[in-house]
């Protein structure tokens, strides 16, 4: 008797084709799903703050489609679908605060509370490299502050003893009698709101508060340098007063860390602009020609770094100072006339060359 096999049973190409599909679905969700997450988080880490008003009657997919424009959110699409599944909070009118690093889900949360409404605030911005006493003068054209009260108080070192308390960052170098202000340096630009009826010390810990954020971002790297807070804060402004942009300011910071371990003079015209207390409208020239002006903020009459910063820097002159590009480079210098490329130097003798070529 002959026996026969039998068949074997076929997978259901039908199947295979279903689960196909259903795989797809599945990925296409879970891709859906971290595209849309990815959409929610911060636009980026900048935590200037900004006035944004809501009118009545204004929906939320109206607000996102504005905070997209604005490159606030990252899309008003993906922010309208987390509000439809997510939330029921109702829009409130009114003008608010808001930043770049806030999420989609914060910038709903202070939407909808009437207690994050702005109502007597002013906001005023400081920029990168301003000087104290600018500053001042701004809070005395916007919040009436009199300029040379908070002057006075910026210089009294009494009162900066009850600011150590709560900031970390200012240390007793701070009270070196040559320093034109105690706390030049320390105050971090950006852009703030005040209340209209904020008083000098209220402002002034408004500001010590951003600069706290800084400081404490970068607290690690500063306690691991060789050189003190107050040392950092004082390089951090030189470097910001050379520099625009963050290569240039972290291969500047590498020649002055150059020159201060060869003991040779840090020779930085800018530091002879705040000897000068040169203004806006004043040259640039007369930086370069007064290299032997007598003041301790003459760098290149007085050896080591000045006796504390020379302008209020920004985080990108912090992270540049504690974070050099290493070379061998001693000099360097902007072509002004120019694009302003800068250019770097080994030698003495190589850096006349720029400087005959683009200065001259």
């Amino acid at each position: 008797m002959t026996m026969s096999k039998k068949k074997k049973n076929k997978p259901n190409s039908g199947f295979k084709i279903v689960l196909i599909l259903i795989l797809s679905v599945i990925v296409a969700l879970l891709a859906s799903v971290a595209f849309i997450f990815i959409n929610l988080q911060p636009i980026s880490s900048n935590d200037e703050q900004f006035i944004f008003e809501v009118d009545k009657n204004t929906t939320f997919n109206t607000v996102f489609k504005q905070l997209e424009e604005q490159e606030i959110i990252k899309s008003a699409i993906s922010a309208k679908l987390y509000y439809k599944f997510t939330s029921d909070e109702n829009l409130v009118a009114g003008k608010f605060s808001l930043s770049e690093n806030m999420s989609v889900s914060q910038i709903i949360n202070t939407l909808s509370n009437e207690k994050f409404i702005i109502n007597n605030d002013v906001q005023i911005t400081f920029i990168e490299g301003e000087w104290v006493k600018h500053m001042a003068d701004k809070f005395e054209e916007t919040l009436n502050i009199d300029a040379n009260e908070l002057l006075t108080l910026w210089n009294d070192e009494e009162y900066i003893k009850t600011l150590m308390n709560d900031y970390l960052f200012l240390t007793d170098e701070i009270f070196n009698n040559d320093s034109r202000h105690l706390l030049e340096g320390y105050l971090m630009p950006n852009t703030y709101l005040f209340d209209e009826n904020s008083t000098a010390d209220q402002v002034t810990r408004k500001l010590l508060d951003q600069t706290n954020k800084i400081y404490t971002k970068y607290s690690n790297q500063i306690e691991s340098s060789e050189l003190s807070i107050h040392e950092i804060f004082t390089l951090a402004s030189i470097v910001q007063y050379e520099a625009s942009s963050m290569d240039d300011m972290e291969s500047i910071a590498g020649v002055f860390y150059n020159r201060l371990e060869k003991d040779m003079m840090l020779q930085s015209s800018v530091t002879v602009c705040y000897a000068l207390d040169i203004g806006e409208d004043d040259s640039w020239i007369d930086c370069e020609v007064n290299p032997n002006l007598d003041s301790p903020y003459n760098t290149y009459k007085y050896n080591g770094l000045p006796p504390g910063p020379i302008l209020n820097f920004g985080e990108m002159a912090m992270e540049a100072t504690l974070n050099p590009i290493e070379s061998d480079y001693l000099y360097f210098m902007a072509d002004v006339y120019g694009d302003g490329t800068v250019y770097y130097s080994k030698t003495y003798s190589q850096h006349q060359e720029y400087v005959n070529k683009y200065l001259r």
